[in-house]
């Protein structure tokens, strides 16, 4: 009787992610119709014509660096979860990544994966606490990195962002800022466990109050085993340099990858080798201009910070067709890979449970 509640919560969640995905997929729709439309002269069937005609080992190692930005998400969970004293496998922390990184694409949020990464922790035996110190941490870390790449990018190439547009330099910047804001909250929230968990027992406390939910002491006394879990937990990694600069390393990795996608589109679509660095650059920038803000995946946004950042150094239609078919490896296909995988990652484990209830 007990799991009643928790499972109709589930299939709210369920159809609350089916309506993001929804969504996501209508938005994925018509921001490349948008695209296409933009240059008329250019249809799908184009597009497949030039894909062909690309250096195709290229865009293979193009296709294998997106799927890299998946497997060190996954190795910078391990790293901490390690420290943490809460060892998993590569599969299962894969898993933890593919869900964050699917999740986070459909819907308007970059932490939106954060929960489904939770679920699929605390059901491998991972304490919530100490799950969500990992995965604050681990955001943490992500955002840093962002922040980080985009510094590198000014240094090696700095007159990357004078070439963007007045719309994208103000994105840009306030990507910039948002981001920074966001690195420190985290940090905050690492070290002062408080400042989340305090308002929810505020929250709890008066839901039972109103009636709305029922069992307040055992809700309340659930909350603090939670919160012991996450002060121990972000006392432990916290205070180690090595597992941040160890989490730091991974994320920059990670981001890295996922980055020199385009460089890569443009070299198999022949562009010139001069630029390479600089299509990295301006990559960096974009990540920064379209990460905050609140749309799915960014999707139409990051499009245009991308034309707007390559049309003038490449030209229109190669800019188009860097743009469309880097986002296609990055987004669109990473994100139906890692969607697929936590589906099957989902359906094991309910599989297993079964099992292990017909065994008890």
């Amino acid at each position: 009787m007990e799991r009643k509640p928790t499972e109709l919560k589930s299939k709210k969640k369920l159809n609350k992610n089916f309506i993001w995905a929804l969504v996501s997929a209508i938005l994925a729709v018509l921001t490349i119709r948008i695209v296409l439309k933009y240059n008329k002269d250019m249809s799908l069937g184009d597009l497949l014509d030039v894909i062909a005609s690309a250096n195709l080992p290229l865009l293979a190692l193009g296709v294998v660096s997106s799927a890299l930005f998946v497997w060190f998400e996954a190795v910078a969970l391990r790293v901490i979860l390690r420290h943490a004293k809460y060892p998993r496998g590569r599969k299962q922390c894969l898993l933890y990544s593919a869900s964050d990184i699917y999740f986070s694409g459909i819907t308007p949020s970059a932490t939106g994966g954060q929960p489904a990464s939770a679920f699929f922790m605390v059901r491998d035996g991972i304490p919530g606490g100490m799950a969500t110190a990992v995965l604050v941490l681990n955001l943490m870390m992500y955002t840093a990195s962002i922040i980080f790449l985009g510094g590198v990018s000014v240094i090696i190439r700095p007159y990357a962002f004078l070439e963007f547009g007045i719309a994208s330099k103000i994105l840009i910047g306030v990507g910039f800022v948002g981001l920074s804001l966001l690195a420190v909250a985290f940090f905050i929230l690492l070290k002062k466990e408080d400042l989340i968990f305090k308002p929810l027992s505020v929250l709890i406390s008066f839901l039972c109050d109103k009636g709305i939910l029922k069992g307040k002491e055992h809700k309340l006394e659930k909350m603090s085993k939670v919160r012991d879990d996450y002060a121990r937990c972000s006392s432990l990694i916290s205070g180690d340099r090595k597992i941040l600069l160890g989490a730091f390393f991974w994320n920059c990795v990670q981001r890295t990858c996922q980055m020199i996608v385009p460089m890569l589109v443009y070299a198999a679509l022949g562009g010139q080798a001069g630029k390479m660095v600089m299509v990295f650059a301006k990559q960096c920038l974009i990540t920064i201009g379209y990460n905050f803000i609140p749309i799915p995946g960014g999707m139409g946004i990051s499009d245009y910070l991308m034309f707007d950042g390559f049309d003038g150094m490449m030209g229109e239609q190669m800019a188009l067709n860097v743009e469309l078919i880097s986002r296609g490896i990055t987004f669109y296909v990473c994100v139906t890979a890692s969607g697929i995988f936590t589906l099957i990652g989902y359906l094991w484990g309910k599989r297993g449970e079964k099992q292990r209830e017909a065994e008890a």
